[in-house]
Order: structure tokens, then C-alpha cells, then sequence
């Protein structure tokens, strides 16, 4: 007849589960050890590459990230290439992330979002902001997202760049104060108002906010709203 059999039909239904879930497992992954490797690897590649025939790479890369020391207190590099992965659907399935919309953000405005929970990592808030996974730009079209994050994080050289590719830049006060000036409209910059110190608080179940001494970004809305 023609017909698969239902034990071959389950057979190819679970291998195409086991599939997805491992796309999401390499997904998340990537981005965990990305995160917490990336950094230190490529500051001691380039160390080593400095005692090899291949010295001047380093060299030259060092000149470019001196060069380019400001970048991130001027709203970074962003690029759509990045956003844009397919991977970041996988890391977007695992959890699951969503993005619920609930009002318009006018492309004629600037805005001051505050995001909460800090989490270890912030998942929820970098998968929707740092990435097109849950098509970001199309449901807020013309709105150009940036995703502030700790400086110290762009003084890790090629993860500094990986950072800004994907909307980060510096979450020092004056420095946000300086992009939100620019004449151009749309922009929208994300605040993870309780900090690397509400990160420390990540019990199951449980969400804890950390606003004293952490108000700054009302200011810098008022300022600029």
C-alpha cells in the first residue's frame, strides 16, 4: 500500500524529538560556555600567539581594541548578521522563552526599560533583546534595542566584540546618558535594574527585586522621556 507502519512512523516521530532536544541542549550550551569561556580563552590564544611566528595577529588585534576602547560607552556595534542565528531559536525552545507584547513602543521616542530578574545569566531578558528569536524587531519595528551590560565584560578581548555584535554596550549611568542624547529616535535601552547583586538571590520559585541604590535608571527615563 504504500503506508509507513505506526511502529515506523513513531520510530521517525522520536528521533526528530531526541533531534530537537539536542538543538536545544547546543543551543544553550554555546551561549553558557561563550559566556564563561570565551573571554579567558581568547585573552590567553592571543598571550601565546605573541611567542609564535604568528605574533603579529596579536599585535594587530591588540591595536584594534585599543582603537576601539570607547566603542562600547557609544552604543556599541551592533550587528543583524549575529541576532539573526538560528541557534538562538534552540536556546529560545529549551527553556521556553517568550515575548509577550502588551503596548506599542512609537519609533518617534526614545525609552528606559527596566528588566527583571537578573537570574544568573538573564536568559529570558538577553533572548529577547540580544537576539531576533522572538522576532524583536518585528513586533517593535523601527525600535533599535541596546542591552546594558557590565563594562568590565568589554575588557575581554574577541567576547567584548561577540557582546556588542548582539546589541550590548556599557551600563555605566553617564555613558547610557551620552547615547540616549543622540538626536536619532527609537532607541531603547534595557536595565537590569537589581544588578550583578540580584543574581545572587536565584532560589526556585522564587523572585526577589533589588532596587535600593539601584534607582538610577528612573532618572536617566526622566531625564530623557
Amino acid at each position: 500500500t504504500g503506508q509507513e507502519s505506526p511502529t515506523a512512523l513513531l520510530f521517525a516521530s522520536t528521533m526528530e524529538t531526541r533531534q530537537k532536544q539536542w538543538l536545544e541542549i547546543i543551543g544553550t550550551y554555546q551561549w553558557v560556555i561563550s559566556f564563561l569561556f570565551m573571554g579567558p580563552i581568547f585573552s590567553l590564544l592571543l598571550l601565546f600567539l605573541l611567542f609564535t611566528p604568528l605574533w603579529s595577529l596579536s599585535v594587530l588585534y591588540l591595536v584594534w581594541f585599543f582603537l576601539d576602547w570607547d566603542t562600547p560607552n557609544q552604543g556599541g556595534r551592533r550587528f543583524e548578521f549575529t541576532r539573526d542565528w538560528s541557534i538562538w531559536k534552540q536556546l529560545r525552545d529549551y527553556y521556553p522563552i517568550k515575548l509577550v507584547k502588551t503596548a506599542e513602543l512609537p519609533p518617534d521616542r526614545k525609552y528606559v526599560l527596566a528588566a527583571h530578574p537578573h537570574e544568573i545569566m538573564c536568559m529570558g531578558a538577553f533572548c529577547n533583546i540580544c537576539t531576533e528569536a522572538n522576532d524583536f524587531s518585528k513586533h517593535f519595528p523601527g525600535i533599535w534595542a541596546l542591552f546594558a551590560v557590565l563594562h568590565t565584560l568589554f575588557y575581554l578581548p574577541v567576547y567584548g566584540d561577540y557582546i556588542m555584535s548582539l546589541g550590548g554596550c556599557s551600563v555605566n549611568w553617564r555613558r547610557l546618558d551620552l547615547v540616549l542624547s543622540q538626536p536619532s529616535s527609537g532607541q531603547v535601552v534595557v536595565i537590569v535594574v537589581g544588578g550583578a547583586q540580584e543574581a545572587l538571590y536565584t532560589n526556585a520559585g522564587e523572585h526577589q527585586l533589588i532596587l535600593r541604590n539601584h534607582k538610577g535608571f528612573v532618572c536617566l527615563a526622566l531625564r530623557h522621556g
